[in-house]
């Protein structure tokens, strides 16, 4: 790191292409700073304020990013592989296709499906739903299916995030596509016990009210939902957290 160029980019928030590896700016206010192309591998950015700054094509591998404020800032071609995005607000940043695919970002606001990648939105649905945040978990799995209309296991894992939440004929919907969708994969067996659930439940329902019926369908023999993450690991290689 040149020390000019941390003093240049404090004082007047512009250093396109800069040399601020290993910077320390945490809190740092860097808001509309300039710094496309900046190199900033593994620099601590922790708190910073960077909303509106101009971080096209500039290298945060590694970097330390986390709780900062990312609105509206501009990271088309930014290098963000293991770069700690967590708690962050990213709200109206711009990023390239599934540009996060390879960045930690729990309990980041504002991250788009577009900018991640299926499996980790899946993931990340998985672990809300065994958090106990299904309204978040559900949002989760909308976002992956809109890069995956046709997995199966995340119309599974949504359809008990609802069913959960007492949304039963909407988790009914999702349930018996997914049956659909595993037996159109080879899975007639695991079709036939989804659809079933969904039958017994239908029954049992008729003059009865509850919170949701996930937990006893998974408490049986199935036991979907602890399968979930081992599937997504399996079969959609999600990157690591």
């Amino acid at each position: 790191m040149a020390a000019e160029d941390l003093v240049r980019v404090l004082d007047q928030k512009s250093c396109n292409g800069c040399k601020l590896q290993d910077a320390d700016l945490v809190h740092a206010d860097l808001r509309d700073a300039q710094l496309s192309k900046a190199q900033l591998q593994r620099s601590n950015m922790s708190r910073a304020r960077l909303d509106g700054a101009d971080l096209r094509g500039a290298n945060l591998s590694l970097a330390t990013l986390m709780g900062a404020s990312l609105r509206g800032a501009d990271l088309r071609g930014a290098q963000l592989t293991g770069t700690d995005l967590r708690e962050a607000d990213l709200s109206g940043a711009l990023f390239d296709p599934e540009a996060l695919a390879s960045s930690h970002w729990k309990g980041a606001a504002g991250v788009t499906a577009e900018a991640s990648s299926y499996a980790a939105m899946h993931n990340a649905g998985v672990e809300a739903v065994q958090q106990g945040r299904l309204n978040e978990a559900e949002d989760f799995f909308n976002k992956a299916l809109t890069k995956k209309p046709d997995a199966a296991v995340t119309w599974l894992a949504r359809g008990i995030a609802r069913s959960e939440q007492a949304q039963m004929e909407l988790a009914s919907r999702d349930l018996l596509y997914a049956a659909q969708l595993f037996e159109t994969e080879g899975d007639p067996k695991l079709a036939g016990e989804i659809r079933q659930a969904v039958e017994r439940q239908q029954k049992a329902a008729k003059g009865q009210t509850g919170n949701g019926w996930g937990s006893q369908f998974l408490s049986g023999a199935a036991g979907l939902l602890q399968q979930l993450a081992p599937l997504a690991v399996k079969y959609f290689a999600p990157v690591p957290f």
